[in-house]
Formats: C-alpha cells, sequence, structure tokens
C-alpha cells in the first residue's frame, strides 16, 4: 500500500497539494540514487536518462510547492514522507548494473504507471471536490508523462540484447 496513516476521504486540499509535492520528491529522490549507481557501475545512457528524470520530477515538485504556497501560504505541512512509499518512485528491482537506456526508460514508464494507478485508485476515496479535481488533474497528468516515456521509447533504436538477459543482480538500495 503506498499510502500509510492517512484517510483519504477526508483529504483537504492543502494536505492533498503536500501529499503531491511529496511524491514528487519521493520520485526525484529515487531517480538520484538510481543516477547515483548507474555512475558507479559505468553506465552512462541510464545515468543520463535517470538524471533527466530528477529534473522532470524537480519541475513537478516545483509547481505543486508554488501552487500550495499560493492557496494556503506558509500553513505547517501535517503529512509526511513516511506516509508515502514507491507512489511514482521507479521500483529498485528494475534496476540492474550495466541497464542500457531502454531498460532505463522501461523502469521510468513503470513508475509513471504507478502514480496514474495510484490516483485512479485513490478518486472513489476523495470526498472533497477540489481534492477530487486534483487528483483527476495529477491522474491525467501521468497519462501524459507515460506518453511523452513511450514516445522516447519509440525512438530508441531497437534493441540487440534478448529480452530477459539479466546477468547480474538488481543494485537495489
Amino acid at each position: 500500500m503506498p499510502i500509510r496513516d492517512l484517510d483519504l476521504k477526508t483529504l483537504s486540499l492543502q494536505d492533498a497539494l503536500d501529499l503531491a509535492t511529496l511524491i514528487e520528491e519521493e520520485a526525484r529522490d529515487r531517480y538520484e540514487e538510481l543516477a547515483e549507481q548507474m555512475a558507479v557501475h559505468h553506465t552512462p545512457g541510464a545515468e543520463q536518462f535517470f538524471r533527466k528524470m530528477i529534473g522532470v520530477e524537480q519541475h513537478h515538485h516545483e509547481e505543486l510547492a508554488r501552487r500550495r504556497r499560493l492557496l494556503f501560504g506558509g500553513a505547517p505541512v501535517r503529512v509526511s514522507r513516511t506516509m508515502i512509499f514507491d507512489v511514482e518512485a521507479p521500483d529498485y528491482d528494475q534496476v540492474r548494473q550495466g541497464m542500457s537506456v531502454r531498460e532505463a526508460f522501461d523502469a521510468a514508464l513503470h513508475a509513471e504507471t504507478k502514480a496514474y494507478n495510484f490516483f485512479v485508485q485513490a478518486l472513489p476515496q476523495i470526498a472533497d471536490p477540489d481534492v477530487r479535481e486534483l487528483f483527476e488533474e495529477l491522474r491525467d497528468e501521468e497519462v501524459e508523462h507515460q506518453r511523452w516515456v513511450q514516445d522516447e521509447i519509440d525512438r530508441l533504436p531497437p534493441s540487440t540484447a534478448p529480452e530477459g538477459d539479466v546477468s547480474d543482480e538488481p543494485v537495489g538500495h
């Protein structure tokens, strides 16, 4: 379960914006970890892509934080990173030493799909119309992100590695 100790039925818009900001922050931080792992394992293509994703997630984080400040100023944050886990962050077990750029894109596509699924599953629980509108917007953005990643995948040259060829264990955390 990606959300803990948080009742989505009573979620306020302020808390929803804070939650969305934390989701982007978690994804950004995971991409940073993965980029560093790819640097250590001398996998520059995957590292470069993960660094690009750091910027994408940071941009989303800043947009949501700006929106939150405009609406709620310096009101205290009531949600924390301990309440979320892997909502949009790429899975550790998808990242391998020597992974290809295509595999890095696949990990990002899976992460964007996870985020979309989170918002789809959360929406029936949302009572506040403003929170519902925000979650619908975020769900729709995840579809756009999936399209962007898929378009990038489609532009890659065909892979020459056999499907499922894994020569090592996940690099993990």
